[in-house]
């Protein structure tokens, strides 16, 4: 992931000025890596290492929102619309 990209999507998804690590931008960060090297493995099945990553990746993912849902419902659903989890 580029500079550029990684700082339009913090900035997209920051509650706050100078935020990086609250839950939102965490997921949001970790989404776009998801659908990135999910791409990867389409192309690359035999890639085990990397699907390992992808479900490391999905599991620390499933634990923030979890986490979010728990102390903010409303930014939980706010989250998961914006980025079209859920389906």
């Amino acid at each position: 992931m580029d500079k550029e990209i990684k700082r339009k999507i913090i900035e997209e998804y920051a509650t706050h000025p100078g935020d990086t690590g609250s839950p939102e931008v965490q997921v949001a960060l970790l989404t776009y890596r998801i659908q990135n090297l999910t791409e990867h493995l389409k192309k690359n099945p035999k890639d085990v290492h990397s699907r390992r990553g992808l479900i490391l990746m999905v599991s620390k993912r499933r634990k923030l929102l979890n986490y979010l849902r728990d102390k903010s419902p409303e930014r939980y659903q706010t989250l998961i619309q914006r980025l079209g989890l859920r389906r």
